[in-house]
């Protein structure tokens, strides 16, 4: 697990995606969440703009990263 430094105490799930280097693209942010193929805190979330905090644990593909103030 990678921990990722967001500078603030919220990220949107699709931008943390990108800053984490989970995804390379936007689009394939849009695509994976939509699929279901996301896991926040171990449970599938579909919401592109769900709101992440500190602690949230983001998992997709097999990689995972921790958000972090």
């Amino acid at each position: 697990m990678r921990d990722v430094e967001i500078g603030s105490d919220m990220i949107r799930l699709g931008q943390f995606l990108k800053l984490a280097d989970l995804i390379d693209t936007g689009g394939e942010a849009k695509i994976l969440i939509a699929s279901g193929d996301v896991r926040v805190n171990g449970e599938v979330d579909i919401r592109r703009g769900r709101q992440l905090h500190p602690g949230d644990v983001v998992e997709v593909q097999g990689r995972t990263a921790r958000v972090v103030p």
